[in-house]
């Protein structure tokens, strides 16, 4: 089964800025007990088996130890409402890790699913800002990092990243905007890390 997806993702952990799980493949502790965190997929053009999956979007929550590499994420899915049950269904198999792709190093690292929720899907990313809310499970906002001494230059990068979404990440901070309460987790990261990408994934 052939499949491609091209968009921006943004995410929101609870490490201080900047995250050491992601700057370290995985192999540097958290900067707290867990790292939890929620990263947003918004999808410009798709396909899956010849499913066109455009326009719509995905979320992951995780919950893991601090040194994430170790494994034993527990992780839950949250599906855009305005998928078909076919597009739905093509995009869980691509996000499970089943179809290959950068997925499939995220699923050797689960240890709990924590299942799927079918909720409608606010994504924005407009310049410097990146929003989305989802239903009443989500909501939350980062702005990407540019140093006060250079305003309205290039937001400020890490590259060489070994990271699903893309190896070069723009830093970001979340701002106040930041809450959290779905696969009986309860949690909100206001000010704490951020990162924001474009993503092209194909297997």
């Amino acid at each position: 089964m052939a499949w491609h997806l091209e968009g921006t993702y943004f995410e929101n952990c609870s490490c201080d800025m900047v995250c050491p799980c992601g700057t370290s493949a995985l192999t540097m502790p958290a900067d707290y007990d867990r790292c939890q965190v929620v990263l947003a997929f918004h999808i410009d053009s798709g396909e899956v088996d010849d499913v066109d999956v455009s326009s719509l979007t995905v979320a992951m929550l995780a919950d893991t130890p601090p040194v994430m590499g170790e494994g034993n994420w527990r992780v839950g899915l949250f599906m855009d409402e305005a998928a078909s049950p076919e597009q739905a269904d093509k995009l869980g198999a691509v996000f499970s890790g089943q179809l290959g792709g950068p997925p499939e190093l995220v699923a050797g690292l689960v240890g709990e699913n924590l299942g799927m929720e079918v909720a409608p899907i606010e994504y924005v990313d407009d310049g410097l800002r990146h929003y989305v809310n989802i239903g009443d499970f989500v909501e939350m906002e980062i702005e990407d990092f540019v140093p006060p001494q250079t305003p309205g230059a290039e937001p400020t990068k890490i590259t060489g990243v070994f990271h699903p979404a893309n190896s070069t990440l723009t830093v970001a901070r979340a701002t106040s905007i930041s809450r959290v309460n779905a696969f009986g987790l309860e949690f909100s990261n206001p000010e704490k890390n951020g990162h924001s990408a474009p993503f092209s994934w194909s297997a």
